[in-house]
């Protein structure tokens, strides 16, 4: 059997292809490597923190890796600083409800507009954080936006290792639903 020979210009194009391969190949391995330092050191979401009275001002939730704490910052100040090792719980609570307080004082100028208002209903997404100061416990509670609230949660379990509950009974429900519409 004749051992078929290989020419020198297709030899050096196969080891030159091999070599822009390895390169690519390295370049994506470091950019991952590097995305992923990045995403572990910190991670931050825009929020509105609830007050005792249930008024909420805008805050935003920091997740650092590198001082091992939670931040919820308003308006350029720490509101509240949680280091890892002292948080308790997290859960999650969805809700929908009829603001029927803001209808009324809209149907006053406008019985229409505040028909309509009172009929809508308003959907929340809520993150209560249950943690220990010395002996005392403590909560703060979160409003996330309909498009963070999943991040928020998946983004808590990464960097806490603390799961979020009622999370999942959130999933079934929406589930369970679906179910229902199909069946219909």
């Amino acid at each position: 059997m004749k051992r078929a020979r290989i020419s020198p210009v297709l030899k050096n194009a196969c080891i030159r292809g091999s070599k822009q391969a390895a390169r690519i190949i390295f370049v994506c391995l470091t950019a991952l490597a590097v995305a992923n330092l990045s995403f572990a050191e910190e991670t931050t979401f825009k929020v509105k923190l609830a007050d005792a009275k249930g008024k909420q001002a805008d805050a935003n939730m920091t997740l650092s890796d590198n001082n091992k704490n939670l931040v919820v910052r308003v308006a350029d100040r720490d509101a509240v600083t949680i280091p890892y090792d002292q948080l308790d719980k997290f859960s999650y609570e969805y809700t929908k409800k009829h603001p029927i307080t803001q209808g009324a004082i809209v149907m006053v100028a406008s019985l229409g507009a505040g028909a309509i208002v009172m009929l809508t209903k308003s959907k929340s997404h809520w993150l209560y954080i249950d943690f220990h100061e010395q002996s005392a416990p403590k909560s703060v509670v979160l409003r996330m936006d309909k498009n963070d609230y999943k991040n928020i949660c998946a983004a808590v379990k990464t960097h806490t290792g603390k799961d979020v509950q009622g999370l999942e009974d959130d999933k079934a429900k929406k589930e369970k639903s679906k179910d229902k519409k199909k069946d219909k």
